[in-house]
């Protein structure tokens, strides 16, 4: 079995190596730009940025001249900034992910999906076949029951009584990793979203939560743990959690150690407040009411504490659903963040949550090409996030609305 697993890994390599050799790359010179890179509060002015081979090759004065072979876009004097990226989505269509795309966001990490819809978008996104998002992909849930996903891989069939086991916890990390994830997904308390369940419910103990942290270690893979409750959450901060996604509840004491760990908090904002949405009925709406001013209280806190915050929509990108992240960013300036924080929620400090602050989050010399054009000075106008008049995403154009004149 091990044998041909390896050789079927060799093909697929094989493949997208074919196919990435097949693809025509295009350099191109982003002319008339201003810059706000990600990680200094200023905005560097009249800049021409050159794209070759999907990284950032150079940024040049707007008056210099600029090489033969390039594809030039004018970009009119806008406002050009790293893509967005949204660390906790459950996309898992190629709809839902051009729709993220087109919103601005170039690369996510799941955070759990039916089935390994999340690890087949990161290939089509690494080998070049789609413009993006890149994907950091969770797989399937680790959670005690997991109803319709246990038909992801016919080796979950043996966790059809429940994952609650040392055993059984390492057993469906393991085929997670096996499946090509990189990042574990699990939780801490129940969901906030059914009204059966009390979020401030603890699920997996310590004990459990360190299993699954310990053995997605071995293979280098993080774990992220949801959290509404605080006794669930701080579990999950002793046990080696990489972020905490939600954290309604947290306490002053809970929020201290995750500043002393360096424990990343992911709020999801934009989507507590649908619960005040009429869709939301009965006791779910009632229950937003007083959940959404703990979590702002607790962004705050987390805010003011040194709390590490990174920004998530915690939605699927679906034709009707208006959370974005352009929204948390804004939603989180109204909290009390610098719009430079904000920012850098939403970029810098995301990539490093996701371990990725080498390569992407910033416009530099030698990161990837992933980029995004607003019409204003996002440094002044945090709303402009909303209007994205342009996205290039690992070099590859993926939106482009500008010019509105016609020639």
């Amino acid at each position: 079995m091990k044998r041909i697993a390896i050789i079927l890994c060799l093909l697929l390599g094989n493949t997208t190596a074919i196919h990435a050799a097949n693809r025509t790359d295009t350099s191109y010179a982003l002319t008339h730009v201003h810059i706000f890179n990600g990680f200094k509060p200023q905005i560097i002015a009249a800049r021409t940025v050159l794209v070759r081979n999907g990284l950032i090759e150079k940024i040049i004065r707007a008056d210099e001249p600029i090489p033969a072979n390039y594809t030039v876009i004018d970009c009119e004097n806008n406002y050009l900034m790293p893509g967005l990226i949204d660390v906790h989505t459950h996309l898992n269509t190629l709809d839902q992910a051009r729709r993220a795309l087109h919103s601005g966001v170039t690369t996510v990490r799941t955070a759990g999906v039916p089935s390994y819809q999340d690890v087949a978008l990161a290939e089509l996104s690494r080998s070049g076949e789609t413009p993006g998002p890149d994907v950091i992909a969770a797989g399937v849930y680790v959670t005690p029951d997991l109803e319709e996903s246990i038909l992801a891989d016919p080796r979950l069939a043996v966790l059809k009584n429940g994952v609650q086991s040392d055993e059984e916890l390492r057993h469906l990390v393991r085929v997670n990793i096996d499946r090509g994830v990189r990042v574990i997904k699990t939780r801490g308390t129940e969901r906030a979203g059914r009204a059966d369940t009390d979020p401030r419910e603890q699920v997996y103990t310590q004990h459990q939560l360190q299993v699954i942290v310990k053995e997605a270690a071995r293979a280098g893979i993080p774990v992220m743990v949801h959290a509404h409750g605080d006794e669930g959450a701080r579990a999950a901060v002793l046990a080696g959690a990489r972020s905490i996604e939600h954290g309604s509840y947290l306490e002053t004491d809970t929020l201290q150690l995750m500043q002393q760990q360096g424990t990343f908090l992911v709020p999801t904002l934009i989507t507590m407040l649908e619960m005040l949405e009429q869709e939301y009925e009965g006791v779910l709406r009632v229950r937003g009411t007083y959940m959404v001013p703990k979590l702002e209280n607790v962004i705050q806190e987390a805010h003011k504490l040194g709390v590490i915050m990174a920004t998530g929509a915690d939605n699927y990108y679906d034709e009707q659903s208006v959370n974005r992240i352009s929204l948390e960013v804004w939603h989180l300036v109204r909290l009390g963040l610098s719009p430079f924080e904000a920012l850098q929620a939403a970029t810098v400090n995301a990539a490093d949550l996701l371990m990725l602050g080498s390569r992407t989050g910033r416009i530099a010399t030698g990161f990837e090409a992933d980029m995004i054009l607003i019409p204003a000075n996002p440094l002044e106008d945090i709303a402009a996030l909303q209007d994205v008049l342009l996205v290039m995403s690992n070099g590859q154009v993926a939106l482009k609305r500008i010019p509105f004149a016609r020639q």
